[in-house]
């Protein structure tokens, strides 16, 4: 299927490209816990396309997640099994209260963690533990890797929290909790 070209009558060319989304949807356009983008089953082999569809991924109206194309006003729809990205890599700059961590995520964007991105914990439903998450965007956020949450451990600090002994660091000068301890 192909581009419908038009001619208006002051001589312009007016290019109208069919939609994909018919053709996707209900295909499987997939994101697992592991960060995989997969279509149809397959997983998807080149990091360049994966962030393409990464940079149009947004929540959509109901919840989910969809995957907004220029060229193409139809969203296609996202089954994610937990969240769509991971924190893979995290970068330290300066000490105690000033602080600062950035977070490197699946798809190569980098976050930085203060008050408008934090961690937040939530429990996992097979194993009931607390997992950790760093908030992207509205509605849109990245599971820290196991290395990355174990590097954060041994980064931080104790320090009473909400009447708690929590463990936890300083980014952007404010103090984000870790985990209880004990």
């Amino acid at each position: 299927m192909g581009a419908v070209v038009s001619i208006s009558e002051s001589g312009e060319a007016d290019v109208a490209m069919p939609s994909v989304a018919p053709h996707v949807a209900g295909a499987g356009l997939r994101i697992d816990r592991r960060g995989v983008w997969s279509y149809g089953g397959e997983p998807f082999t080149r990091k360049e396309m994966v962030c393409l569809l990464a940079s149009c991924l947004r929540r959509a109206e109901d919840g989910g997640y969809e995957v907004t194309l220029p060229c193409d006003p139809n969203p296609l729809p996202v089954d994610v099994e937990d969240v769509p990205f991971l924190a893979v890599e995290v970068f330290l700059y300066g000490t105690g209260e000033a602080q600062v961590l950035s977070f490197r995520t699946n798809v190569d964007r980098i976050v930085t963690l203060d008050a408008d991105h934090p961690l937040f914990l939530s429990g996992d439903p097979e194993t009931g533990e607390a997992v950790p998450y760093l908030v992207l965007s509205e509605g849109i956020s990245a599971r820290l890797s196991r290395p990355v949450y174990y590097e954060l451990a041994a980064l931080g600090e104790v320090r009473q929290h909400e009447g708690k002994d929590v463990i936890g660091l300083w980014s952007s000068r404010q103090f984000f909790v870790l985990g209880a301890i004990g």
